[in-house]
């Protein structure tokens, strides 16, 4: 069984920078790709990136591009956010998810989930 742990939340300002960070663990472990998603309050879960595992091609929600980096490194198992020039509408709690099937941009493609780490930037 896989099991995910996020780290790295926390509250910055507007313009400040967070890097998350998703261990993976699990003799299991070998997915297509790991992605990131978010929740704000009252708000459904949203993409933010995705990476394959093997070949390292990234996606990006539109409102992250540009801001925001995934990466990974497969000796560890961890997958990493960068995310630049955070704005108080990319307050959510974060998580990172394993893809089982479907599109990468979907949260029902993803099979594990993470607990999730909460992000707050203020104005």
């Amino acid at each position: 069984q896989v099991q995910l742990v996020e780290s790295g939340g926390g509250l910055v300002q507007a313009g400040g920078s967070l890097r998350l960070s998703c261990a993976a663990s699990g003799h299991a472990f070998s997915p297509y790709a790991m992605g990131w998603f978010r929740q704000a309050p009252g708000k459904g879960r949203e993409f933010v990136a995705a990476i394959v595992w093997y070949g390292d091609t990234t996606y990006y929600a539109d409102s992250v591009k540009g801001r925001v980096t995934i990466s990974r490194t497969s000796a560890r198992n961890m997958v990493y956010l960068q995310m630049n020039d955070l704005k108080p509408e990319d307050t959510a709690v974060y998580y990172c998810a394993a893809h089982r099937s479907g599109s990468l941009y979907y949260s029902s493609s993803y099979g594990n989930w993470g607990q999730g780490t909460q992000v707050t930037v203020s104005s």
